[in-house]
């Protein structure tokens, strides 16, 4: 095998690797946070919303979150994937 195969070869697993992590980051957040709402329901005031009010209701850690979370899947995740490429691209050129 070639030098030259085998540091393309190399670039690409690096690469997708790297992809996968910045993918995979926001569901694993979201991930957390459904998880942290399961097992302490009790910090979830929408299941005995009586005395509190709007703020309190929507600034819930675990529902933050998972919010969180969703927001850097869908808008974050994908500029950095592309930044990734781009920087490696570079970096092998």
């Amino acid at each position: 095998m070639s030098t030259q195969v085998a540091s393309q070869f190399d670039s690409l697993v690096r690469r997708s690797y790297r992809g996968y992590v910045v993918g995979a980051l926001g569901p694993l957040t979201a991930l957390a946070g459904v998880i942290w709402a399961l097992t302490q329901p009790y910090r979830l005031t929408l299941f005995h919303p009586i005395g509190h009010g709007f703020w309190s209701l929507l600034a819930e850690g675990p529902l933050l979150v998972v919010l969180v979370g969703v927001f850097f899947h869908l808008v974050l995740a994908p500029g950095l994937r592309e930044d990734l490429g781009q920087a490696e691209l570079e970096e092998h050129a």
